[in-house]
């Protein structure tokens, strides 16, 4: 797929704010086709993803959006500070004792541990079991933001069937409870639309800022050890996770479609032109300081999570530097998983320096 990628800030703004030009159709479709085994793989599983939230425009989605953000409002996002704290000094009680032994892989012993829970408990959604739903995520990322030959298409679909599977079993026990997938089932939404918010909307509530919290982490210790410590300050830490955001976010870029033939910025576009948008990574040293929010998009489709995903990132590398204040990269440099919209190292080795 050829896109015309878009870089400058003010620029990105202006296609996330033409929503009458600009449409969020190509979101989340796949990178690469899918192979008909794929598709059909899907279609037994009665696998259906109709535009409902990240994907959605209108009054529709509107209305779907304010019942999303209710879940998510700075008051309760607040709330949920003392529990990301005591959540996050568990696993970090937990991993103290593994350095004993020699380097610990911060991406296994903490960042994939605390987004899921909070998720959960924000949402009154059950999430299935935690390596599961890795898996589950990953292999979904991977089909639609990946670039997977045939065969490998073939297992990303068979996981992303039971992903779907449970995820619609979990759609319908919801009905009439007080919970995400309840509230949407009451107000009208279908089982599928439900499913089909659901589906990306468990896997960016948690997975994306897993993915955050092990860019932060990584970063954080490559500052070297008196750098790493100083992000024991909530200041420190705060602006630490912001320069990620701004630079290196997990989620670097977004796609958009033209809606008709149109101009922007002098370049004219044809009906179904692609677009890349680039969230992160294109912000010059002496941008503002809100320059980092734009990694979470712009406008009628900014993130609903974006400041719970801040939130609890800089208390994860906060409360880490204070607890363990020790701590080096070791090893050699990790892989990084690299997707079209997508980024995160795959593991954070540490070790304890010598006393």
């Amino acid at each position: 797929m050829n896109y015309l990628v878009v870089g400058e800030p003010d620029t990105v703004k202006e296609v996330m704010r033409r929503t009458d030009d600009f449409a969020p159709s190509n979101a989340l479709t796949s990178v690469v086709p899918l192979a008909p085994a794929t598709l059909r793989i899907l279609s037994k599983a009665k696998f259906a993803l109709p535009p409902v939230l990240a994907s959605a425009t209108g009054e529709r989605h509107r209305m779907v959006r304010k019942m999303v953000a209710g879940f998510f409002t700075p008051a309760k996002v607040a709330a949920v500070a003392p529990r990301v704290q005591e959540l996050t000094r568990h696993r970090i009680a937990e991993t103290a004792v593994a350095l004993d032994a020699g380097p610990v892989d911060l991406s296994l012993s903490l960042a994939r541990h605390v987004p899921p829970v909070i998720m959960a408990e924000l949402t009154a959604q059950e999430n299935p079991p935690l390596d599961t739903l890795k898996v589950w995520s990953r292999d979904s990322l991977e089909l639609f933001w990946g670039w997977p030959g045939p065969g490998r298409q073939l297992e990303l679909a068979l996981s992303a069937a039971e992903f779907y599977g449970w995820l619609r079993a979990e759609v319908e026990a919801s009905r009439g409870r007080d919970s995400l997938f309840g509230v949407l089932l009451a107000a009208g939404l279908s089982t599928a639309e439900v499913c089909s918010l659901g589906y990306f909307l468990v896997i960016a509530g948690q997975e994306t800022t897993s993915q955050l919290i092990n860019t932060a982490l990584y970063r954080g210790l490559g500052r070297g050890t008196h750098g790493w410590a100083e992000l024991a300050d909530p200041k420190r830490a705060a602006e630490h996770v912001r320069g990620v955001l701004a630079e290196e976010s997990s989620v670097h870029t977004w796609r958009r479609a033209a809606l008709h033939d149109t101009e922007l910025r002098g370049v004219t576009l044809p009906a179904g032109a692609e677009i890349l948008l680039e969230l992160s990574g294109r912000h010059a040293p002496d941008s503002p300081p809100a320059a980092y929010s734009l990694a979470f998009g712009y406008g009628l489709h900014r993130c609903l999570g974006a400041k719970l995903a801040e939130l609890e990132t800089q208390l994860v590398v906060q409360e880490t530097a204070a607890a363990l204040p020790h701590l080096e990269r070791t090893g050699p440099e990790p892989e990084w998983l690299r997707l079209l919209s997508f980024q995160t190292p795959q593991s954070v080795m540490a070790a304890r320096l010598p006393q």
